[in-house]
């Protein structure tokens, strides 16, 4: 299945706390997006790999994906070697998606920068012929994606450009909410963690206003990218 974006994150629920809105924005805009988690998450303290599985579905229907697809490389253990680019590698030349999505670097999370630096690598070296892959018995063609964008986690980076998620807020929080093992819950048994506060979807939710205030909007996504990005037309910047 060809699709247009790729968003990569280390774990379920990574991608509908960074950009979500976007994804969403995109199959607005008749574009086919995908996702794949690196892990199961199964070093979370709550909830199972098998639960949050199903919340990963439920979310991935709300967003609007066309795919999502787990790579099950251990949770804790995203090392960059020959076994876990040759999984990304496969999954990216199956894909063939234009942009790719992927975590920044530096962050809190040790997984989020070795899956910054999986993920780049993986991109490039996709496209090297004689790197051989296969799926489904079939030996993959070489490709690599046009651009890599940084999404923001933890730490926060000056933006190269922001995306206005004000009519996919609501949509977007719904996919958030969809990983119910993971945020607030007041009948929760579980232990606590920064995620489960009461105080983080006010975070999720302030961080988001903040970069819409940035471009004159009420939510806004914010992205890094590495190489200049081309402009044709500057009258339509910011308006």
């Amino acid at each position: 299945m060809k699709l247009d974006v790729l968003a990569i994150g280390a774990h379920p629920d990574d991608i509908e706390l960074t950009c979500g809105g976007t994804l969403i924005k995109l199959g607005k805009q008749g574009k086919r997006v995908g996702i794949v988690d690196l892990t199961e998450g199964e070093l979370g303290t709550r909830g199972t790999p098998e639960i949050r599985a199903a919340e990963a579905a439920e979310a991935a229907r709300i967003l609007g994906a066309a795919v999502r697809e787990n790579l099950a490389i251990t949770d804790g253990n995203i090392e960059n070697n020959p076994d876990n680019r040759r999984k990304l590698i496969v999954a990216i030349r199956k894909y063939r998606p234009d942009v790719v999505l992927i975590p920044h670097m530096p962050d809190r999370h040790p997984d989020h920068e070795h899956a910054h630096i999986l993920c780049k690598e993986s991109c490039f070296y996709a496209g090297l012929e004689r790197i051989e892959t296969d799926a489904d018995g079939m030996q993959q063609k070489p490709f690599r994606p046009r651009a890599l964008y940084h999404y923001m986690q933890w730490f926060e980076f000056v933006p190269s450009f922001i995306v206005d998620v004000s009519d996919e807020y609501e949509q977007r929080m719904s996919a958030v909410r969809a990983f119910r093992s993971q945020f607030f819950d007041p009948a929760s048994r579980e232990p606590s963690t920064i995620l489960s506060t009461p105080e983080f979807m006010d975070l999720v939710r302030t961080r988001l206003e903040y970069y819409g205030d940035r471009i004159g909007r009420r939510h806004g996504e914010a992205f890094f990218s590495v190489a200049p990005l081309c402009v044709n037309d500057i009258w339509s910047l910011n308006t």
